[in-house]
Order: C-alpha cells, then structure tokens, then sequence
C-alpha cells in the first residue's frame, strides 16, 4: 500500500514537471512575439491558449494514472 502512495506521488509530481516548463516556455515565447509585433496579438493569444490546452491535457493524463495507482 505504502509504494502504491509513494508510485502515485512520483507519477504526478514527474509528470507535471514537463507541462509546467513547456507552458512557461511557451507563454515567454509568445509575450516576446506580442511585444515584436502587435498588431498579431489576437493570433498569436489564440494559438497560445491552444497551445496551453494540448500542453496541460499531458498533466492530465499524469493525474489519471496517479488516481489508477492510488484507487487500484
């Protein structure tokens, strides 16, 4: 029981790590081109925002393997 905890915690705490950093990259990325040019920021907002949602849907399927570890 204790390492199913120990696997859940692990599985969570690592997959978050790598959406965490690509939406940080990625909102740098596009504050940098907004501040370039703009005139495209309603563009380059929404490709940010969808770009977000792919990125954290990763943390998502982190959190669902945590809750199978944990519950199964």
């Amino acid at each position: 029981m204790d390492t199913q905890m120990l696997a859940a915690g692990l599985a969570i705490g690592l997959g978050a790590i790598g959406p965490g950093i690509g939406i940080g990259l990625l909102v740098m990325g596009a504050m940098n081109a907004i501040g370039r040019n703009p005139e495209a920021s309603g563009t380059i907002q929404t490709n940010m925002i969808l770009g977000i949602v792919f990125t954290e849907a990763i943390a998502i399927y982190a959190l669902v393997v945590a809750l199978i570890l944990k519950f199964v």
